[in-house]
């Protein structure tokens, strides 16, 4: 099953690699730490995503950045190919070994390394997963906020820029990274910026390497930002007789100055899907699902501030709660998204993309879009992290139909090109990887040479993650 992977390896086709050699000078040096079983392969390749697998030649399950470094080093002697693997749940691609060579597993750098309260930052390794802290964080009455949705390592997070539910108010991954340590293709091993909380201090390489896919380097140690947890969480939900209506009330409640938390849209599709799922009985219509964090009376005044917003849009059957039960029956429709579509069609292989536009094109990009998977016959539910323009597809095409493929083709082309067109991106969240190549040289045009520029000075052998991105 083919669905938009443009394999244009024109960039990398003019290294060349020694991978045998790279293959057991890697046996000599770890020993058990170094498999090649096809076992074990083929769980370090991408796995949840609609890009068909392409195995690595071997697996080293790094135990601390030496180990990190060491692979390196032998990679690079002998231009061997590097693809850095974490809990493997990124979307694009990421993780397919393109021209062979070695994943480095980094799942056993996983400790929490310091905390420091006064100053709400952490230093983890990139291991640890976002669950795995918080959990540790718990007592320290401090949280990390970036919640893509699946329990992500902070190490693939750095990697691909990753934000999620609650970026509206605390950002992306780009926004909560202080520092990076980093082995570089030559083995040298890097810090890009002090724990300081800013810097003027020459580039930023801390920015440059967050979002990178694995293509600059490989990320051993992370330093991030923490929030205080909130005395009271609020959570609320809307529906309103149109898509155009729940965006429009999202835009004034942005414009408006109330500090959100979440806002998430769940077009009829989706409702409908959830509903026959999770045995709910939410109204058939488009669906906000909003958070507010602070202190019980900031919470109490957000809430009504948004409900009088909706109203003047049509909302209607709004209630919130900020008993923990009651805020997680009111999330259960977007917690059950995945399962819900996957059900629909038991059949069919589930393809995610995504988009993000300014926030005032974001009504008429999702009327669009909607419009264009009805006039094709598609089922795409939609969901969107819709306070800062980002929304999600979710495809289900049944990989024995052709027709259904060249649709689904068509659609995703189309899709990548209407939010590019209105001055936004063919990906908010997932990462360019190996199927959006075509769409980044679209987007940004001469800009995508000078990161080639930057690409070949930092990797000239081309062995990190080669493939993705360029």
């Amino acid at each position: 099953m083919t669905i938009i992977d443009i394999h244009n390896n024109e960039f990398f086709n003019k290294f060349e690699y020694n991978i045998k050699g790279a293959v057991q000078a890697l046996k000599d040096e770890f020993g058990q730490q170094f498999s090649v079983s096809q076992s074990v392969r083929e769980q370090h390749t991408s796995t949840t995503t609609v890009h068909a697998p392409e195995l690595p030649d071997g697996v080293v399950f790094a135990y601390n950045k030496e180990d990190v470094q060491k692979t390196v080093k032998i990679c690079s002697e002998y231009g061997c190919p590097i693809i850095p693997f974490g809990v493997g749940s990124s979307l694009e691609g990421h993780l397919n070994a393109n021209f062979g060579g070695i994943s480095i597993d980094m799942n056993n750098l996983n400790n929490i390394i310091e905390v420091h309260p006064e100053d709400s930052t952490v230093v983890v390794q990139p291991g640890v997963t976002r669950e795995q802290l918080n959990t540790y964080l718990r007592d320290t009455g401090l949280f990390f906020p970036i919640d893509p949705g699946a329990n992500a390592s902070i190490g693939g997070m750095a990697s691909t820029r990753a934000s999620g539910t609650n970026a509206v108010r605390y950002g992306t991954m780009k926004d909560n990274i202080i520092s990076l340590e980093v082995v570089m293709p030559d083995g040298e091993i890097i810090k890009t910026a002090s724990r300081a909380r800013k810097s003027s201090a020459g580039y930023d390489l801390t920015r440059l390497i967050v979002g990178s896919e694995g293509t600059l380097g490989v990320i051993t140690e992370i330093t991030l930002k923490l929030y205080g947890i909130p005395e009271e969480i609020g959570a609320g939900r809307c529906t309103f007789p149109t898509v155009k209506d729940a965006t429009d009330a999202v835009i004034m409640t942005i414009q408006a100055g109330i500090p959100v938390a979440r806002i998430e849209l769940l077009d009829i599709a989706q409702v409908k899907a959830v509903n026959n799922y999770s045995k709910l009985s939410l109204p058939e219509s488009p669906l906000l699902l909003l958070e507010f964090h602070g202190s019980k009376s900031s919470v109490q005044e957000q809430s009504e501030l948004f409900n009088e917003i909706s109203k003047d849009f049509g909302g209607d059957n709004f209630e919130w709660n900020s008993n923990v039960e009651e805020r997680n029956r009111l999330w259960k429709a977007r917690h059950d998204v995945y399962y819900a579509v996957k059900a629909c069609r038991p059949e069919a292989d589930y393809i995610a993309t995504d988009v993000c536009v300014p926030i005032s094109r974001l009504s008429e990009c999702i009327a669009e879009t909607i419009d264009d998977l009805e006039k094709n016959n598609l089922f795409g539910p939609l969901v969107g992290h819709v306070g800062d323009g980002n929304f999600h597809v979710q495809l289900m095409i049944d990989p024995k139909i052709q027709e259904e493929i060249d649709v689904a083709n068509g659609f995703l082309e189309r899709l990548a090109h209407r939010a590019i067109s209105m001055d936004g991106t063919c990906t908010g969240e997932h990462g360019v990887g190996q199927g959006k190549k075509q769409y980044l040289i679209d987007e940004l045009g001469p800009a995508v040479d000078f990161m080639k520029l930057i690409k070949e000075e930092i990797d000239p052998k081309g062995i990190m993650n080669p493939g993705k991105i360029l």
